[in-house]
């Protein structure tokens, strides 16, 4: 068994997102990626900063700018299975469990871990989430597609995955965290 703060299940712009911010911010951070993102089916001209990019390559370069600041991902990892078990969440693949104190569900529109977990549904049948993209479950995020009936958007994912980092951060900071860097900072 592994022990992490975070696990964060699915590997497209919005899990990639969530383990940008909280791996940058020092929270250990697993990633498990079965590469099913629609991603592969895009290209991107609608992405602030990016002015034409194949969704493909998007990843590619998405995947590398996290695994620069030190998140274990699993690619290729199918989460069989996510439960609550008093002080976090148990993760479950085919070959190994982990344990975490935060889970965010980044699956797109596959919800079926948010219906295992306990998570409440809109009468869209769509996760149901506050502002922060926390689910009805303490500590459990919901983001991206599995969030919204139609909005189905590489950025929308992708801020819903630094909303879910940024509430996490708060958290276990114990104040209103904010990931914003200035250029004297920046390498």
């Amino acid at each position: 068994m592994t022990d992490t703060d975070v696990a964060i299940v699915g590997g497209g712009p919005a899990g990639l997102s969530a383990a940008l911010f909280t791996a940058k911010n020092g929270l250990e951070t697993q990633l498990f990626d079965t590469d099913q993102t629609w991603m592969h089916k895009a290209h991107l001209f609608n992405y602030l900063g990016i002015e034409s990019e194949d969704g493909s390559a998007f990843m590619e370069d998405s995947r590398a700018q996290v695994d620069e600041f030190g998140v274990e991902r699993h690619q290729g990892t199918e989460v069989t299975g996510v439960e609550t078990d008093g002080d976090g969440f148990t993760v479950s693949t085919e070959d190994e469990e982990y344990e975490a104190s935060y889970v965010v569900l980044a699956t797109g529109a596959k919800r079926d871990l948010a219906e295992e977990l306990g998570c409440a549904f809109t009468d869209e049948d769509v996760v149901d989430i506050d502002v922060t993209t926390e689910t009805s479950v303490e500590d459990a995020y919901a983001t991206g597609a599995m969030v919204r009936a139609e909005e189905w958007q590489a950025v929308i994912a992708a801020g819903d995955g630094a909303a879910a980092a940024l509430n996490i951060l708060t958290k276990e900071k114990g104040e209103h965290f904010h990931d914003f860097d200035v250029p004297d900072d920046a390498e």
